[in-house]
């Protein structure tokens, strides 16, 4: 593998997806997972993982991560910038016309059909992901009480990952298999 190969699916992904680093997620697993075939997808899930407790975006995490893996310190320079190129060159475009942009009746069209489109994308990606955890009555649980805890009590995700990582530690802990 070389590193423009990397950068080059970076920068694709990062120059076509639109609404964030939740909607990277399908394309980057296409293209690292099945098309590129540079890792299965339960490591690619792993890294994914990885890339949620980490602070920072989720798609440039992602990218630090799957570059790490695959070519060490260089390999995380491409990704990078790949996946954050494509976006600086739109935000500079967009602030160089934004005053004769803000208030265009077709741009603000244009963001009304995306929206839908960002928000199925980020629904794939969770049905992706989620497909490949294995279920039972005690994780299926778990997943429904965090998701009270987010959505309704409006508790903030960055407690319930270090609760996670916490009862993690503890529960290998208990079953010998601690670092």
């Amino acid at each position: 593998m070389k590193t423009f190969d990397l950068f080059k699916t970076f920068f694709k992904i990062g120059a076509f997806t639109l609404g964030g680093g939740y909607a990277m997620l399908p394309l980057i697993e296409k293209e690292v997972v099945e098309k590129k075939r540079w890792m299965d997808e339960e490591e690619f899930l792993d890294l994914v993982a990885l890339a949620q407790a980490s602070p920072g975006p989720i798609a440039v995490n992602t990218a630090v991560f799957i570059g790490y893996r695959l070519m060490g310190i260089r390999g995380v320079l491409f990704s990078v910038l790949g996946s954050i190129l494509p976006s600086f060159f739109i935000i500079l475009i967009i602030a160089s016309c934004f005053t004769e942009m803000k208030s265009s009746y077709v741009i603000e069209r244009i963001f009304m059909g995306i929206r839908p489109a960002v928000a199925g994308m980020v629904l794939a990606s969770v049905f992706r992901m989620g497909r490949n955890v294995i279920f039972n009555f005690k994780k299926l649980v778990f997943v429904i009480i965090i998701s009270i805890c987010v959505w309704i009590y409006k508790i903030t995700p960055i407690y319930i990952i270090l609760l996670a990582i916490l009862l993690g530690l503890y529960i290998n802990f208990k079953r010998g298999k601690f670092i």
